[in-house]
């Protein structure tokens, strides 16, 4: 490893940790995604200087995140409650507002661009929504547990995550423009 990566891991290590460990669920997941994304970063080859070498370590970091929560969420089926309610009083999801992006190199750039500005978003929710959000999407807990966990009732709990979704679409309608 050549001495101005040592530095530069030397020097982020601990924040890099702290920004993904604010992200995910547990200490386990956040230092296998922390060693991921130094690995990544030595064999990537030298970086000029420390300004863009912090800002590749966190947009990986983010990417890593939401890879994450991707095969989590493709490895659960879990059901949501309220099966039977119409569509107007079903939770809204966040794969409802997103758009279907493909499989070339342009579209996963545009997931990657997606999915960064969607972590900003949702660190800017107000923090009620922000929990909810993140158990129901990103953790896959069911509302049944989100409402265990909280001591909130259902009804609170839809209602809160489909603000945190509301909002988010509105945050971002530019990007969709873009795309």
């Amino acid at each position: 490893m050549k001495k101005r990566q040592e530095e530069t891991i030397n020097q982020e290590r601990g924040k890099l940790l702290g920004f993904i460990r604010s992200r995910v669920s547990n200490m386990e997941d956040a230092e296998d995604i922390l060693q991921d994304v130094l690995e990544q970063f030595v064999d990537s080859g030298e970086i000029k200087t420390i300004e863009k070498a912090s800002s590749w370590l966190f947009r990986v970091a983010a990417n890593k995140i939401v890879d994450l929560y991707r095969y989590r969420k493709v490895r659960s089926n879990q059901v949501t409650l309220n099966e039977e309610d119409d569509d107007e009083n079903a939770p809204l999801m966040l794969k409802d507002i997103l758009p279907d992006l493909g499989q070339t190199p342009e579209e996963k750039y545009f997931q990657e661009i997606l999915s960064e500005e969607i972590m900003t978003a949702v660190d800017q929710l107000p923090e009620l929504h922000r929990e909810v959000f993140i158990l129901h999407e990103l953790e896959d807990y069911s509302f049944k547990q989100i409402e265990e966990k909280l001591s909130i009732p259902i009804n609170t709990l839809i209602s809160r995550k489909r603000y945190a979704v509301l909002a988010l679409r509105k945050k971002l309608e530019e990007i969709y423009k873009e795309i």
